[in-house]
């Protein structure tokens, strides 16, 4: 296990860059399969706290990653059907905050999907049988996962992944820490996983482009935040299309299928950013309308859904945009 998390840390360490800009010291890397970068104002302890915070991911990356073996979700994974595994007190608020998005997504938040997400292949551009669907879903669902405090057993077949939550809970933990080392202004930005709090020096708030699902690299607005987080989901990136049909990466635990509503992308600002990430990916899989009822149920969240159609949001989302 240390190995590994030393292995991580190198890896991370070893594409760090830092620049300062407009007040601002930013610290770019790559973790968690993207771009990550944090900014604080340029003080004389920013970078220390930049290393610092560069070195938590890492620790989240090696302990969470479904993809390093010998990561605790690899060890759970691996004991299921067989044992209970121990975890600690913020591995029990994570699955706690699992469990709290489940009931509140109406099961479109799933952690167990797994099974049904490694049958897809974008890259082969393969549609699964329909028995192998059936077969997975038999090994999906929330509800069948045993938790007691402090350890956690899978039914045999079964496996969790944090990648619905890992990263947007890692975006509002580094924010935290930042406000804890005293900064009065952080921006936490996983890709497009952003959490803002304060406000960069000079300026009123966090200005956060929102990507065109038409015109992928390129921004349709810009929202200004300050203390509120901003999350992005789409499938204008993978998909591809089988007789006739568009399969995205998406995939509606529910169902076993990836969703096809006509949704591209979902664009959501909210108080914390793994609510923020939770409903892009619900209201995506519920489709526009529902998905923006959904939005408007929670307190202070607002969003946007661009579907092939056009552009459809909250009654206020547009108070953050700004040209």
């Amino acid at each position: 296990m240390v190995l590994m998390a030393q292995s991580v840390h190198e890896r991370i360490r070893a594409s760090a860059r830092v620049q300062s800009q407009d007040g601002l010291v930013t610290i770019t890397f790559h973790a968690m399969a993207t771009t990550c970068r944090v900014s604080v104002p340029a003080t004389r302890d920013a970078q220390a706290f930049l290393a610092e915070a560069m070195r938590w991911v890492a620790d989240f990356e090696a302990r969470y990653s479904r993809f390093i073996p010998e990561s605790l979700i690899s060890r759970i994974n691996q004991n299921a059907g067989k044992n209970w595994v121990e975890v600690d007190e913020e591995t029990d608020r994570i699955f706690a905050l699992c469990q709290e998005l489940f009931a509140f997504t109406r099961g479109c938040f799933d952690p167990t999907a797994l099974p049904l997400i490694q049958l897809w292949n974008w890259k082969e551009k393969k549609v699964p049988a329909g028995a192998d669907i059936q077969r997975a879903r038999q090994f999906v669902g929330w509800r069948k996962v045993q938790r007691r405090k402090g350890a956690i057993f899978l039914p045999e077949g079964m496996s969790v992944d944090l990648g619905g939550v890992g990263k947007e809970y890692a975006v509002d933990r580094v924010a935290q820490l930042g406000l804890q080392r005293g900064f009065s202004a952080v921006l936490v930005d996983f890709g497009q996983d952003v959490c803002g709090r304060g406000v960069p020096p000079g300026k009123p708030a966090w200005h956060i482009g929102l990507e065109d699902a038409k015109n992928p690299g390129k921004c349709w607005a810009g929202v200004a935040v300050q203390d509120r987080a901003v999350a992005c989901s789409g499938d204008y990136f993978r998909y591809f299309i089988a007789d006739g049909r568009r399969y995205g990466h998406i995939v509606d635990p529910r169902t076993g299928y990836p969703v096809d509503n006509g949704c591209r992308s979902v664009a959501v600002i909210a108080p914390v950013c793994t609510l923020a990430g939770a409903l892009t990916t619900t209201a995506f899989i519920l489709g526009p309308q529902e998905g923006l009822r959904l939005i408007e149920s929670y307190p202070n969240a607002e969003g946007c859904i661009t579907t092939e159609q056009g552009r459809v949001t909250t009654r206020r989302f547009y108070e953050y945009v700004v040209s």
